[in-house]
């Protein structure tokens, strides 16, 4: 059994009890905190919080270890409920023809993008793609993450799309932190299936699907639904048909146009939205009453130019917003959600507290691990950050190319 004592903690942020599921509009501008704080863990587990002056006494801490966070401030760790970090091979030969004035959907027409690393994934044995994922989980965690959301889609064949959520499954074991896996065989159409989209539909509910179902493989199920790539029709079916065997909806949407795509989600049961880069009047008032969490992800609108999401209009709205990195080798190659957390403050004038609640609360709950993660409650296992030396909040997304993350407690 292991006890931590975290004491003299500047300040303990996004701590309480009763929290709602989710933080929406308004309220997103609030975090609750303890100053001059102390936490408590024991095995990992949430045992004690308040200010210095009323925690002697607390329980028995013989044996512990204490940690003096003089100077320091803690929050939990980030959740990143959008990734993509089972891949083969970086994409910088695609970034320098972005540089070049080419669009990511010329890119992808050339056959780059998507089906660029799906052939790339395929020369990587299973062993070699889960050592390369787990450095990468590695460094995430050292930047604070303590969940993450992990996509297949880079395999668009029944091997290698196995292959990867095999993988996500091992990561999920190994990595000591939370890892959801989703099911995103409906990524793109391979060259073969390029004039006959159903062909590949069918591969994806009548062999993919089964053998996914069978060996557990995947929580939730994703589809890229944008021109060029999946039609919303074509999204309806395949979600459905996921649904059959269990796995819940989280949906690519609206990362360059609008085609009703968030309405047929939030009506199958999506869990959440995300990209939304494109969004109109429509979206925000089908999202209103739903449990859909409207996810963003900058990194992805920074790397490749395209608009931000316009969360400060969901929020105004009075929706809940959720950020994510998109981490992947060819639109968003960072995993750092303190990068993430600039770029929203930054380029979506959200504030720092906003942001927090977007990167924690909200982003366990696009991940379904409300009851452990997002906040510093009672009970829950969320690992937790223990900053650096801070005097506020707001320096974590002020000082964006630091790492403000002196330790991730587990």
């Amino acid at each position: 059994m292991s006890k931590i004592l975290i004491k003299n903690i500047h300040t303990l942020y996004q701590v309480g009890e009763d929290f709602p599921e989710m933080i929406c509009g308004e309220a997103m501008k609030h975090v609750p905190t303890i100053k001059n704080a102390f936490l408590a863990l024991e095995d990992g587990v949430i045992m004690a919080y308040g200010s210095m002056e009323d925690w002697e006494g607390i329980t028995d801490w013989r044996g512990v270890e204490v940690i003096d966070a003089e100077g320091q401030s803690v929050l939990p760790a980030f959740c990143d409920p959008h990734t993509h970090t089972v891949f083969a091979r970086t994409r910088e030969e695609e970034f320098v023809d972005r540089i070049n004035g080419l669009t990511y959907e010329e890119i992808a027409l050339k056959g780059g993008g998507i089906l660029n690393s799906a052939r790339r994934l395929g020369e990587l044995s299973e062993e070699e793609l889960f050592q390369e994922a787990m450095k990468r989980v590695n460094n995430m965690k050292a930047n604070g993450t303590g969940a993450v959301e992990i996509k297949s889609g880079y395999g668009l064949s029944v091997e290698a799309e196995l292959k990867i959520l095999r993988v996500i499954k091992r990561l999920k074991q190994e990595s000591g932190i939370a890892i959801k896996a989703t099911f995103l065989g409906a990524h793109a159409f391979p060259k073969e299936f390029k004039e006959n989209h159903q062909a590949y539909i069918d591969l994806i509910v009548n062999e993919m699907l089964p053998l996914i179902a069978k060996e557990g493989l995947a929580d939730y199920i994703d589809v890229f639904c944008e021109r060029n790539y999946f039609s919303v029709e074509e999204m309806q079916y395949i979600l459905l048909e996921g649904k059959k065997v269990g796995l819940i909806p989280k949906v690519h949407v609206n990362q360059f146009s609008i085609m009703g795509g968030v309405k047929a989600a939030v009506e199958l049961g999506a869990l959440s939205v995300d990209h939304l880069e494109e969004s109109n009047d429509e979206d925000i008032e089908v999202l209103k009453g739903s449990k859909c969490m409207p996810t963003f992800l900058p990194g992805c609108s920074h790397f490749i130019n395209i608009p931000y999401g316009n969360a400060r209009k969901f929020i105004q709205e009075g929706l809940p917003v959720a950020l994510a990195t998109d981490y992947n080798p060819g639109t968003t190659p960072c995993d750092n959600m303190q990068q993430i957390f600039s770029l929203a403050c930054v380029k979506m004038r959200l504030t720092p507290e906003e942001a927090l609640n977007a990167l924690t609360i909200n982003a366990a709950y696009a991940m379904g691990l409300s009851e452990t993660h997002g906040t510093i409650s009672l009970g829950k296992s969320t690992p937790i950050i223990l900053t650096k030396p801070i005097d506020s909040l707001a320096y974590i997304p002020y000082a964006f190319g630091e790492n403000h993350v002196d330790r991730l407690v587990f």
